[in-house]
């Protein structure tokens, strides 16, 4: 989300994560751009706010934009649902100290659509959100949301999210328009992005070395694919999934049922992309390996200067915290929150915030 909302004319004074890798992403994304953005990695429970304020130099009123992206795990569709019955699940709520702290003028937070219908600890449906909600209206903002596809603002994937904006006593915001459009459905947009064309020009990627947890190259254009996966890939046809495959073995279809239509996927190069998720890898369109970081991070709206930090995980292998297609696929697409900040920030301007 800083990516976005750094372009679109904010100045970001702090990042807080937990997230070891993640953190070193961010502290080099900082040092090349030469931004005095501080990077605070921590339990974001445990930021005490009056050292905080000092350390930015901000006070109550004074912030113009709150922004966040709490873990969407409790409340992914894809998920188990538990809701507030993960630990994770509250820290939804962390966005709400803050802004009951701060009294920012505005406030971002993004989340997956599940959220609108997770249910309460007493099992209301759409429990979870009506309580966000009456809390920020008990601090005194107003709140709007949309579910927003971010293959609607050029990035060449097909993933909706849940966007929601709060501004202080009073909110008149509107949702910026959407600029890209499926082809048959234009009226004046521009088309979608697809796979192919995000993905190419990059070239051959370097093999990932055996027993190395580690990046091999800066842009992390590193294939992860093991020798045997190779195989089960290729019977895989261009924008199919492996499940659909019933005429080969059952031990290379890994024992999956006809409604895994996402899992084991390799893409079109003549669509967007299916949302990028953590827990598996797409396969390429035409070669029989899995994508790599950078090209999730094409499929994700990155800039190719934009660097990650951290392991590049074997498609066989584990690592402590999160690994580079798992930081893409945790975050928000750089274009989408650049058309939210774009659109506050105007609001704040006519407004006279």
């Amino acid at each position: 989300m800083d990516i976005g909302v750094k372009k679109s004319g904010f100045n970001v004074l702090a990042e807080i994560e937990i997230d070891k890798h993640c953190c070193e992403t961010l502290r080099s994304a900082v040092k090349r751009e030469r931004t005095k953005t501080k990077v605070i990695e921590t339990d974001i429970r445990e930021v005490d706010f009056r050292s905080l304020s000092s350390t930015l130099n901000v006070g109550e009123r004074e912030l113009d934009l709150l922004f966040g992206g709490p873990p969407c795990q409790p409340f992914s569709l894809a998920g188990k649902q538990n809701g507030l019955d993960d630990a994770r699940g509250h820290l939804l709520f962390e966005i709400i100290r803050f802004a009951e702290y701060f009294k920012p003028k505005a406030i971002l937070l993004e989340q997956v659509k599940g959220l609108l219908s997770a249910k309460s600890p007493k099992g209301e449906k759409g429990g979870v959100f009506k309580q966000f909600i009456s809390e920020l209206e008990r601090i005194g903002y107003m709140s709007k949301w949309q579910v927003c596809c971010a293959a609607d603002f050029g990035v060449p994937q097909r993933r909706e999210r849940l966007f929601v904006v709060a501004t202080y006593g009073y909110n008149n915001f509107s949702f910026p328009d959407i600029t890209h459009a499926p082809a048959t459905d234009l009226f004046g947009s521009l088309p979608y992005v697809t796979v192919g064309e995000a993905i190419a020009g990059l070239g051959a990627p370097s093999e990932k070395i055996k027993g190395t947890a580690f990046q091999l190259r800066e842009d992390s254009h590193v294939d992860v694919t093991p020798d045997r996966d190779r195989e089960r890939i290729s019977y895989v046809p261009e924008g199919s999934y492996l499940a659909a495959q019933t005429h080969v073995s059952q031990d290379i279809r890994c024992n999956l049922l006809p409604k895994d239509t996402t899992k084991y996927l390799r893409l079109s190069r003549q669509k967007p992309s299916n949302a990028l998720r953590c827990g598996e890898i797409f396969y390429h369109p035409t070669e029989n390996r899995y994508l790599t970081p950078r090209e999730y991070m094409r499929l994700h709206g990155y800039d190719d200067d934009y660097l990650l930090y951290g392991p590049i995980r074997s498609r066989t292998g584990t690592v402590k915290n999160l690994d580079q297609h798992r930081q893409v696929a945790n975050s928000v697409p750089p274009p989408l929150a650049q058309a939210m900040g774009n659109q506050i920030r105007r609001y704040l301007e006519e407004q006279n915030i």
